[in-house]
């Protein structure tokens, strides 16, 4: 079985307050992550058994078993604009089946999961909220209830299945990683209007809770989500995307445009990360892609495989910065040119990716690697000041990995901190760029700016 975390305490999203975002950093909608008040199985082949306090839960036709799942819903003061129940198949041989369940509303909401048997079980009698098919062993899975969940309550949902292969799911019991979830969205997010957000980090989801609080950040910050690698530790399997990464950041992969570190490479060809993130990382296994926000166009590229100058990635970048049209340009990727960790010192052999950019006047390159945050004046591809024609670099390896320290200070290094998680937000305007430190809650470093396009 994969590695879990440690359990948490109720995932609930963070409200961040005026005095840390600007205004337009918050959306009108809030989102709240529930997890179960008690869940349980019955098994007609133990009709008296309670299995309460068990981790796994099961539905089956052949034996009969049926889940039990309820949820206590409060603080919401808004209205419910949207509800997911998000369920993990457990990691054994078995715990996959082709039909993963029929989910239904219950009208009984005053079981007790001690209590509860197959000769004394509550009815699931409610409206029909959807169903799963096949389902993979150690894999989220959602059904939107947003019919049922319509505010502040208890709410009780049974799953059966017609299938004698049934499926296995996680308990509350499993830990918050892996637990059962209820997300529930209030209020009303307006439809993006002015200059796009561009927002992320790199360094991100391991066995620790760092990326729970940045992931948190994002749910109010509209925009496209980057990653600068690193995204699922140790080794970028698919059990570790869907152990760490899934049930944080991966709750904004829909908006995502990641790319891969070295971490994510440990696991062979960084399978894991191509299945995982699909199309929205590129042509499959080649890690390198660009898109177009607003006036700006945006190249995702990959330090971890050859990027000398006439290697494929490079000559391909200097084709897709030449066929550009937009006036402003941005990369990032995984392994800092520029950077003042200890940890890691500056990878010279992403030079010829910056020349290349450099040479198209780009404005803007993101960095990971060290798990820190530090910001670079314009310069050019020998770390030079150059206020003409320089790209503004940042290191955002905040996503949520153990902080590094920092060693010597490069030169034209502006700013920077450690031990601090956050995302670096990024409002691209049509001839400049806003940025915007923001940090996990209750830490209070922040840095900010603005610099022109050339």
């Amino acid at each position: 079985m994969s590695r879990r975390r440690a359990p948490l305490a109720v995932l609930t999203t963070v409200v961040v307050t005026a005095a840390t975002l600007t205004a337009s950093t918050v959306a009108h909608a809030a989102t709240t992550t529930f997890t179960p008040t008690a869940d349980t199985y019955v098994d007609s082949s133990s009709t008296g058994t309670n299995y309460g306090t068990s981790g796994q839960l099961g539905v089956d036709n052949s034996p009969i078993k049926r889940m039990f799942l309820k949820f206590s819903v409060s603080g919401l003061t808004e209205a419910v604009s949207s509800a997911k129940l998000r369920v993990h198949t457990d990691d054994v041989a078995g715990a996959e089946s082709p039909n993963g369940g029929t989910f239904r509303a219950m009208t009984n909401t005053s079981w007790s999961e001690t209590g509860v048997t197959y000769n004394a079980q509550p009815a699931i009698d409610g409206a029909t909220l959807g169903s799963l098919g096949s389902v993979a062993r150690n894999a989220w899975y959602e059904i939107d209830v947003t019919s049922y969940v319509t505010g502040n309550g208890t709410f009780s949902i049974g799953i059966t299945s017609s299938s004698s292969d049934g499926a296995d799911y996680d308990s509350r019991e499993s830990g918050a990683t892996t637990a059962p979830q209820l997300v529930v969205t209030t209020g009303t997010t307006p439809p993006p209007s002015g200059d796009p957000v561009f927002v992320g980090a790199g360094d991100i989801a391991d066995s620790g809770s760092g990326d729970t609080a940045t992931a948190a950040l994002l749910d109010n910050i509209q925009g496209t989500v980057w990653t600068t690698g690193d995204n699922a530790y140790p080794d970028g399997t698919a059990s570790n995307f869907n152990t760490y990464y899934e049930p944080t950041w991966g709750r904004h992969k829909a908006r995502t445009r990641p790319s891969p570190g070295n971490h994510d490479y440990h696991t062979s060809g960084a399978t894991g990360y191509y299945n995982y993130f699909g199309a929205q990382a590129g042509p499959s296994g080649r890690g390198y892609y660009s898109f177009d926000l607003g006036n700006w166009h945006i190249v995702s590229l990959n330090s971890n495989i050859s990027m000398a100058a006439g290697s494929a990635q490079e000559q391909w970048l200097r084709q897709d910065l030449a066929a550009s049209t937009k006036p402003c340009t941005a990369a990032y990727w995984h392994h800092p040119l520029f950077t003042s960790g200890a940890n890691h010192a500056p990878d010279t052999s992403t030079k010829p990716l910056f020349q290349a950019l450099y040479d198209a006047n780009a404005d803007l390159v993101l960095f990971g690697h060290n798990h820190q945050y530090e910001r670079f004046a314009p310069q050019n591809p020998n770390g030079g000041l150059d206020t003409a024609r320089g790209i503004r670099t940042f290191v955002a390896g905040m996503g949520g990995a153990g902080a590094y320290g920092f060693g010597t200070i490069k030169p034209n290094s502006e700013a920077r901190n450690t031990g601090t998680r956050g995302v670096l937000k990024l409002t691209l305007h049509s001839n400049s760029f806003d940025w915007q430190f923001v940090p996990e809650a209750g830490k209070t470093y922040t840095d900010s700016g603005t610099t022109n396009c050339h």
